[in-house]
């Protein structure tokens, strides 16, 4: 299995993002480090919504319990924001979770055009439902 030195997981407001966390941490080098990301729309505001609010919470800790910072940015641009912060940090590996239909949507096709021109990798975790 290939180990990497730089992890970035992206996550939305869901609690079963856990097991993007977790394939992750797999994944990394015993020394590597390993990034949390969400990015919300610029009008998102999990603070009124107790439920999202929750969903945060937990990843926020579960990505500590590995070591790693949730960071929360907000931009209309998600790929382009996703794909800055991998460049910024140096990120070999980007972790996706599988889209609700199990094909590859607009949001990992724009990601893979971004990152083109870099090595970095990206991998789709399949739904535990599909499974």
């Amino acid at each position: 299995m290939v180990a990497y030195d730089s992890i970035l997981v992206c996550v939305t407001r869901q609690k079963a993002c856990e097991r993007l966390i977790k394939a992750a941490a797999k994944l990394k080098k015993k020394d590597g480090e390993l990034f949390v990301i969400h990015v919300t729309k610029e009008n998102w505001n999990f603070v009124d919504n107790s439920k999202d609010g929750e969903a945060m919470e937990y990843l926020f800790s579960l990505a500590k319990s590995y070591g790693a910072d949730l960071t929360i940015l907000n931009s209309d641009k998600i790929p382009e924001t996703i794909a800055q912060f991998a460049e910024h940090y140096g990120v070999d590996l980007i972790v996706l979770g599988q889209s609700p239909d199990g094909s590859k949507g607009a949001f990992q096709s724009r990601l893979e055009s971004l990152l083109s021109n870099t090595d970095t990798k990206i991998i789709v975790i399949p739904n535990t439902d599909a499974i």
